[in-house]
């Protein structure tokens, strides 16, 4: 399923517009996307929790020279399923 898809899911399941439900999936979008760059969690109760997962800087290799390369520290995304979500895709 893709953002278009999800758009018209919502809109057919809670009988709205596209438009609205274009604005409603955006909005928690972005409630997502803020929480996690205020360095917050994003639970949501039966579904699961959006976190922050850091990476410690680390070297590497070029695996086309072989060459040892310093990759830097970084912060990323991570969702963990909740245990509702977990049963039903089980």
């Amino acid at each position: 399923m893709n953002k278009a898809e999800l758009i018209e899911f919502v809109a057919e399941n809670a009988g709205l517009t596209k438009t609205d439900s274009d604005k409603a999936v955006n909005a928690v979008f972005q409630g997502i996307s803020e929480a996690l760059s205020q360095g917050s969690d994003a639970r949501f109760i039966g579904f699961g929790t959006f976190s922050l997962s850091k990476r410690s800087a680390r070297s590497g290799r070029n695996p086309r020279t072989g060459e040892t390369i310093n990759i830097p520290a970084s912060v990323g995304a991570r969702f963990k399923a909740g245990k509702e979500l977990k049963d039903r895709l089980n």
